[in-house]
């Protein structure tokens, strides 16, 4: 893949470690790769067989790797295709390195076994 040929956007922010925003605005989501959802244990009641609070650690791990490799920063964009959320599904790439691909290797996401097909490197 030929970088010069690809988008770029900025990324104003990230929300978890698998979605970000841009500065215009684009939620992006990151293509075949999943990560541990960010959940607020003040929204979260107990029950029979979960308690009230909920270990974020390995979300903020994974968001605050995924900010630190693209927040602020100019990338390139390979858009895939869009969610039923209306998120842009995309591979980002920073300095030729998928940023989805090295999540995967650190061990801050893993791959989206549902979605592979989208991306040449996780088949």
């Amino acid at each position: 893949m030929l970088l010069a040929a690809l988008a770029s956007v900025v990324i104003a922010s990230c929300y978890d470690g698998d979605t970000c925003t841009t500065t215009n605005g684009e939620r992006v989501r990151l293509a075949c790769i999943d990560t541990p959802e960010m959940k607020a244990s003040t929204h979260l009641r107990p029950t029979s067989t979960h308690s009230a609070t909920y270990d974020n650690t390995g979300a903020i791990e994974s968001r605050d790797y995924l900010r630190q490799q693209v927040a602020g920063k100019r990338v390139s964009i390979r858009r895939i295709t869009t969610d039923r959320y209306g998120r842009t599904i995309a591979e980002l790439m920073v300095d030729d390195i998928n940023v989805g691909q090295e999540m995967v290797k650190r061990g801050h996401a893993e791959l989206y076994r549902k979605y592979t097909k989208q991306c040449d490197w996780s088949r």
